[in-house]
């Protein structure tokens, strides 16, 4: 009598938690507007100047591109030409973010300062790509290696590709180095990006609600493997962090809420290929760059100067 009640009671608590899970973590937002007075005043600062560095990007007449991924998303970027015609970069966003917001502000480093082609790659279930669900990078990496097959065959065989990620982005890039990158991919280079999908959804819930709900994580990863047809264990960056083929920089907040501090200690001791690190000293969560221009720009110079043929030259 017994046992058809607690079936019930556990399918019911799955559903539930597995909708929950879903809907709080993994699914596309219904609008990517952002409410700017529920913003905080650090925040406010940074979208008024997201703002402004995102002009500076439209008015370069950035080329819109596309390409489709195996299911079925059409995922789309914007390209700025730089003068070095066989340098890339590709920078890739964080999570429910898009590639103009997270990057525009880099464009007059990486692209007028050192060159470098510009490639801003929208995530799927971001920004102007399609899709509607997020997978913490367990297969955003292999688009951005797609993103990579799409500027080798347009522009050779011979071009170097830095890969430049944040948060999401980070763990993205890294797990696109520890996939056995194309040849083309000659850097790596993550800033304040997490150790793997399940430590950052278990450290999420407990900061919203104050504790972990380990089921849900459980939930929301059969539901991905399942439905979806990918599975979020494959996002662990750090246990797949021997597998890493390129150099490696490792860019974190020491005042990091969203993505604790010690998860990019912890990454950059694992690593086994050539690395350098930046700690920004009280920066918080994707406001390395913000905190620390001068230091961060130099320090991207220095990592990249023995892994492309030229170094990272200016102008």
């Amino acid at each position: 009598m017994w046992i058809p009640i607690v079936i019930a009671v556990l399918l019911v608590l799955f559903v539930a938690f597995t909708a929950v899970g879903v809907k709080l973590s993994i699914l596309r937002p219904k609008s990517d507007e952002i409410d700017f007075e529920k913003l905080s005043e650090v925040h406010k600062i940074r979208y008024k100047i997201r703002q402004r560095n995102n002009q500076y990007l439209y008015d370069k007449n950035p080329e819109d591109v596309s390409i489709e991924d195996r299911f079925g998303h059409t995922l789309r970027a914007w390209f700025v030409p730089g003068r070095e015609s066989k340098k890339f970069v590709i920078c890739v966003h964080g999570y429910k973010c898009n590639g103009p917001d997270e990057f525009s502000h880099m464009l007059p480093f990486y692209n007028e300062r050192l060159g470098f082609n510009y490639l801003l790659p929208d995530h799927a279930a971001h920004g102007r790509s399609t899709g509607k669900f997020i997978g913490f990078g367990a297969y955003e990496a292999e688009n951005v290696l797609l993103w990579v097959d799409y500027l080798t065959k347009r522009f050779g065989e011979d071009i170097e590709i830095v890969l430049h990620g944040i948060s999401m982005g980070a763990a993205t890039v890294m797990l696109c180095n520890e996939s056995d990158p194309q040849p083309q991919v000659k850097a790596v280079i993550e800033d304040c990006g997490y150790t793997c999908a399940y430590d950052i959804l278990d450290f999420t819930q407990k900061s919203m609600v104050g504790f972990t709900v380990p089921m849900m994580t459980r939930c929301i990863n059969l539901f991905c493997r399942v439905c979806l047809g990918y599975d979020m264990r494959k996002a662990d960056c750090l246990g797949r962090m021997p597998q890493a083929k390129v150099p490696m920089l490792f860019i974190h907040g020491t005042n990091d809420p969203t993505v604790p501090f010690e998860m990019g200690e912890k990454l950059f001791a694992a690593c086994t290929v050539p690395k350098d690190h930046m700690w920004v000293k009280d920066a918080i969560h994707a406001y390395a760059y913000y905190d620390a221009k001068d230091e961060y720009e130099e320090k991207v110079i220095d990592f990249l100067k023995p892994c492309l043929k030229q170094g990272a030259t200016e102008r």
